[in-house]
């Protein structure tokens, strides 16, 4: 190979006419010997031949080698020979083969967009791998095509088209044309943008802001481009921006009091409370964002800029012929829309809810939460009960749909019916037992028993025990049933007073002792009381009662309606002083005469020996 001085060499051995003289010396050039020495046995005009074609050869010889020079400022065509996991090598017709990143040849998938056997537009780097490849940049090559254009595009202001190839530190890199350029993060969108991994492989429309040439750096920015468009929408869309005027805008934005629509340029916001003739919990169940939505400009301040919207404003509101369209007692459908601790609101139309309260929602008591009958989204039939459009409420019912089975217990279970049932519940003034679904009679502790008193009815019973009882009373207005046990037994007082008059005399036992007199038990289940007093003995003498106590009671006053029973002691002992009279009145034998005083002689002993 021929490097510069050889070169040198040969343009001085082309100008020189005269052959240089032989010499001994090594750096005496080969050609330069074949040139100045014929061969042997030819003459000079053949020699002079020979020197030609040797010198045609070396020139070829060095005008192939020269062409291995690669300018680095020049594009060069070459063939792609592999792809390797970082580097793609590439044929550029010289000595050696080049190599370039592969990164540079990756689409916005990680994708190679070349192949062995593509040829590739590159350009030479400075230097040399270590493993002796010519370093190459396809980008330099595909920014050097493209510059023109993006050039023209910079001087003359307008935008160009870009695809986002991967997100980097600061923002995003795009290709424009095959050339690289920066997007800063800040000026891809007029808000910013958090997640800048998702805008990989878009097509953009950007504005080169800054351009260095020599440094081949390309800065670009998309908001600036955005920015004009909303100034030329916004200035169109005030042209048409009045109060009443309906408009079409996207939905930006998302908040609990409602959303922001762009109408062009420029931010309406359309409340919550303008979107629907119903109810909204979150405008998320009306409106997403990217909507594209008709609205009706209700307010709008030239001078702040701002735009109140209505949606709901575009249709009637249905609240004005509700009476009419929803009658009382009507059948209606609709779709239960929320739960709440008191009742279930059912959407019959947009616009219109209705609330079933829950003591409207079953027949039956005992239901805790309206979610045991109903939940959101269930289909569910109504009857009408009220409409009031002014407060804009409708009053549902459920129960309505079947029959009332309070109206039928009477029928069903007269009173003085023995029933039978379940303790579903105890309180401190009775108990309730199921006897059929939905209907709970009330036992009342009164009426547990006829001889006990009763405090608690779990002295009695126990949930979930099965109990007869008869029925006293059916109040179905009021959703009553009273129910008695101890009806299901004769009543003892009934046939204690059947059994006993006044003046009888009955033994009796103390059971309880209070300031005014004692209780005293004087049959099974039945007390009578002994006044303070009625407890003398035969002397006149007060009796000191005492729990456990027994004596003999005349009964002096009976009431059978209040089953009130009056005892004495002392009228006992009344009783027996008039019998000693009558039998000493009775005429007594001469034989045996007898005085007073052998009388009551003879009632001592009597007392002595009891």
């Amino acid at each position: 190979m021929f490097d510069d001085s050889s070169a040198r060499n040969l343009d001085s051995s082309i100008t020189t006419q005269e052959p240089e003289p032989a010499t001994d010396s090594s750096e005496h050039n080969t050609i330069h010997a074949v040139a100045s020495q014929p061969a042997e046995g030819q003459s000079n005009d053949s020699a002079a031949s020979g020197v030609a074609d040797d010198f045609a050869a070396a020139l070829e010889s060095f005008t192939t080698e020269s062409e291995e020079a690669v300018d680095e400022d020049k594009i060069i065509k070459g063939t792609v020979l592999k792809l390797t996991s970082t580097h793609v090598v590439v044929d550029i017709g010289a000595k050696s083969e080049g190599m370039l990143p592969i990164a540079e040849v990756l689409d916005h998938e990680g994708k190679a967009k070349v192949q062995p056997g593509d040829e590739i537009d590159v350009m030479r780097e400075k230097g040399e791998t270590e493993e002796g490849y010519i370093n190459l940049s396809h980008q330099k090559a595909q920014k050097l095509r493209a510059w023109d254009e993006i050039e023209k595009a910079y001087n003359e202001k307008r935008p160009i088209r870009a695809q986002v190839v991967e997100r980097i530190k600061g923002g995003l890199t795009v290709d424009i044309l095959g050339a690289r350029a920066f997007l800063p993060g800040s000026q891809t969108d007029l808000r910013p943008i958090r997640n800048l991994d998702g805008m990989k492989g878009q097509f953009l429309e950007v504005a080169i802001v800054k351009l260095n040439k020599k440094r081949g750096n390309i800065v670009v920015s998309r908001k600036q481009i955005l920015e004009e468009e909303q100034t030329e929408k916004k200035s169109q869309t005030l042209e048409h921006l009045e109060e009443g005027a309906v408009l079409t805008g996207v939905v930006k934005n998302l908040t609990e009091y409602g959303a922001f629509v762009d109408l062009g340029g420029i931010d309406g916001l359309l409340h919550i409370t303008d979107m629907s003739w119903g109810r909204l919990t979150h405008p998320r169940d009306l409106v997403n964002v990217g909507d594209q939505i008709q609205v009706k400009v209700l307010k709008f301040d030239k001078d702040k800029q701002r735009v109140s919207l209505g949606f709901k404003q575009l249709t009637p509101d249905p609240w004005l012929d509700a009476t009419q369209r929803y009658p009382v007692e009507a059948h209606v459908g609709g779709r239960v829309i929320s739960v709440t601790d008191y009742g279930a609101f059912v959407e019959l139309e947009q616009g219109i809810e209705g609330l079933v309260h829950v003591s409207e929602m079953t027949w039956s008591k005992r239901m805790k939460h309206p979610s045991k009958i109903v939940n959101v989204g269930d289909q569910v039939e109504c009857v009408v009960l009220n409409v009031n459009p002014q407060e804009r409420r409708i009053s549902l019912g459920m129960r309505q749909l079947s029959s009332n089975p309070w109206d039928e217990l009477h029928t069903k279970f007269p009173v003085g019916t023995a029933v039978e049932g379940r303790v579903r519940n105890l309180t401190d003034f009775g108990a309730f037992i199921e006897i059929e679904d939905g209907i709970d009679g009330l036992v009342h502790v009164s009426n547990l028993s006829w001889t006990k008193r009763v405090k608690h009815p779990s002295e009695v019973l126990k949930k979930g025990d099965r109990v007869k009882a008869v029925v006293l009373a059916i109040e179905p207005d009021k959703r009553r049933l009273s129910l008695g046990v101890k009806q299901l037994q004769p009543d003892v007082w009934d046939t204690f007073f059947e059994q006993h008059h006044i003046n009888d005399v009955v033994h009796g036992k103390v059971l309880r002792v209070a300031n005014f007199g004692a209780f005293v038990e004087i049959s099974d289940g039945i007390e009578g009381l002994c006044h303070n007093s009625e407890a003398q003995d035969a002397n006149g003498q007060p009796l000191h009662l005492e729990p456990g106590q027994e004596h003999d009671f005349k009964i002096i006053k009976m009431n059978p309606e209040e089953k009130k029973v009056g005892l004495s002691i002392r009228a006992v002992g009344e009783e027996a002083s008039r019998a000693d009279v009558e039998a000493y009145k009775q005429p007594v034998s001469s034989s045996t005469g007898s005085t007073i005083g052998e009388l009551m002689s003879w009632k001592r002993a009597g007392n002595e020996s009891n």
